[in-house]
């Protein structure tokens, strides 16, 4: 008997249905409604028994000696804002609050204002560095989801030169901020170069130069009050410190695959054990924010016992870690100064909605950066991928910035290719992330390069993606012609081109990707050219033809290109171009 019930579903669309200007057949996102100025901004539905968001923001942890009166809260006399945080507690839009919304088209100066007095958004922004020509950025759920690239030279590896490089390399491959980790060589030389040549936020895990030369059992307070200062005072955005690691915390260890992965959770547990005291960097927090406040450097708050391995992933000790991450969040919102806090590490994918929306709540929505997370063990050099995946669901979920891990993760210091690979992987993760969770605008990008595919428009094609040297490259690797089809289906069995055809569909027939004749494409650059050598599938012959030819047209008196497979196959289609090469050097040359 044949099944004839309703089959027909109600689509759980949610959000507002802007994410693009081009909306097409879509029923929006099914993410929740945008909440800006509120504790969701762009938030996924909560599955069933996640924490709910915290009540209280950074509002509710002002300094002791402000007060309120008729529903404001006022500062001491001669009181001098020096944060970006003060600011907007006290109602001024910065230069960097204008700037920062220039580039979130989505949010209005007044809305980064407010963001930035709940503690939901920071803008890394030393005073020092906006000296040398910084240019602000927003790290915060309302605003679009940012990526971190680590760098930094070894104790035996690398130096100041080749991390300006990779510093440049980084941006190139969209890194909205990125970390000088450095341990070797000398520390000073490569965060100045490294300062003065970035118009990004520069991060730095200060401990690593408070101990070149001297045991982590000599650190004394003095010398880390100094060091943060020194680095303070070079132009650093924001600090990763290690506090959140207690003596208490210590024995949860014991039973852990793989203990405590984070290099300054480890040093700190080594000076507890040694000294049997607490942590000294919670000792001096206040002096710590004393320091941070003057210069309005971000707080990076560290998470030292992330797991380094999926069996250690939500235990005790992570979540004992976190609880104090956030009794030092409302600390430092009430010395003023600018709060994200660090998470994890390797997390199952099941656990990952979990963990953001739980440091949402401890927390009270202070941005989360995370690292990853990783969501498998088992495929080293490949946890750009692994760690990819849990970065797209922990976005999604509530984190508001994705520290990027190359395919050197675990294995050794990335070089540049290792570095473009983990840029790369983790703007997809960041971009998925976003357009899922709505947020305005996000889409465009992705409608207009579905309207140039479907209209087999492949200069507009390769224009628009993300790294457009290796979409032309793999293009031409297997037919250099720009026609309405490509080397995996052919001509006849071209879904896209048959589409394009129909005419009752609108699909490829967009006037501003409407394209002249199939034509020969232009010759190879040497980064193209590059990329086709590494995959080694053409021969050296092939890769000088690719990269010696010049633009020129596959001729045909009626307009059209003789590659057009109704009269051939896309193989043949190659072979009547290359017999005509001859003619397509009577045109330009490309540069």
């Amino acid at each position: 008997m044949s099944d004839t019930t309703d089959r027909s579903f109600v689509i759980p669309a949610r959000g507002a249905d802007a994410s693009s200007s081009s909306p097409g057949t879509s029923p929006g996102s099914f993410a929740n409604p945008p909440d800006i100025g509120g504790p969701l901004a762009f938030s996924s539905p909560d599955t069933p028994g996640m924490p709910v968001p915290s009540e209280k923001t950074a509002w509710d942890f002002m300094p002791a000696d402000w007060t309120r009166e008729a529903g404001r809260w006022l500062p001491p006399r001669d009181f001098e804002p020096r944060t970006q945080l003060e600011h907007a507690r006290l109602g001024i839009v910065t230069p960097e609050m204008t700037r920062v919304a220039e580039r979130e088209p989505h949010l209005t100066a007044d809305q980064i204002r407010v963001e930035v007095a709940a503690g939901r958004m920071v803008i890394p922004a030393n005073r020092v560095h906006l000296g040398l020509g910084l240019d602000p950025t927003c790290i915060g759920r309302a605003a679009r989801t940012k990526i971190n690239a680590n760098m930094g030279a070894s104790p035996i590896s690398s130096g100041s030169e080749a991390e300006v490089e990779k510093l440049s390399w980084a941006v190139r491959w969209g890194s909205d901020t990125v970390m000088d980790l450095s341990t070797g060589g000398d520390l000073d030389v490569t965060r100045e170069a490294i300062i003065a040549n970035s118009h990004v936020p520069i991060g730095t895990v200060p401990l690593y130069s408070m101990i070149i030369g001297r045991a982590i059992e000599d650190l004394d307070a003095e010398r880390v009050l100094a060091s943060l200062e020194h680095q303070a005072r070079q132009g650093v955005d924001y600090f990763t410190i290690h506090a959140g690691v207690r003596r208490a915390h210590l024995p949860l260890v014991a039973q852990r695959l793989i203990g405590i992965v984070s290099r300054g959770g480890s040093l700190l547990a080594k000076w507890m054990i040694h000294h049997q005291r607490e942590n000294l960097m919670c000792e001096i927090w206040d002096d710590i924010c004393r320091i941070m406040r003057r210069y309005d450097v971000t707080f990076s708050i560290g998470d030292g016992l992330r797991p380094g391995g999926l069996a250690d992933a939500s235990d005790p000790a992570q979540f004992a870690e976190l609880s104090a991450l956030a009794e030092l969040t409302e600390r430092a919102w009430r010395h003023g100064v600018q709060v994200m806090v660090e998470g994890p590490g390797h997390v199952p994918f099941d656990q990952i909605e979990y963990n953001m929306k739980l440091q949402r709540r401890l927390c009270h929505g202070a941005p989360f950066y995370v690292l990853g997370p990783i969501v498998t063990d088992v495929f080293p050099g490949y946890d750009h991928i692994t760690s990819a995946i849990g970065a797209t669901a922990a976005a999604y979920h509530g984190a508001s910035m994705l520290c990027y891990v190359t395919p050197k993760e675990h294995l050794g210091l990335p070089k540049r290719d290792d570095v473009k690979q983990g840029c790369v992987a983790y703007k997809i993760a960041a971009h998925g992330a976003d357009v899922a969770l709505g947020i305005p605008g996000s889409r465009d990008w992705d409608d207009e390069l579905t309207k140039a595919r479907a209209a087999l428009n492949w200069e507009k094609h390769f224009e628009l993606a993300f790294d457009s040297d290796t979409a032309r490259a793999y293009h031409d690797e297997d037919l250099d012609v720009d026609t309405d089809f490509c080397a995996m289906c052919g001509h006849d069995w071209c879904a896209v081109r048959i589409s394009k055809e129909i005419s009752q569909f609108i699909s490829g027939k967009d006037e501003q990707y409407t394209w002249e004749r199939p034509r020969v494409t232009a010759a190879l650059s040497q980064e193209q050219r590059e990329i086709l050598r590494q995959r080694g599938v053409l021969t050296p012959a092939e890769l000088h033809r690719l990269a010696s030819k010049t633009l020129g047209e596959v001729g045909s008196g009626e307009g059209r290109a003789a590659c057009h497979s109704d009269v051939a196959t896309e193989h043949v289609a190659r072979s009547l171009q290359t017999t005509q090469e001859s003619a397509a050097q009577e045109g330009p040359t490309l540069p």
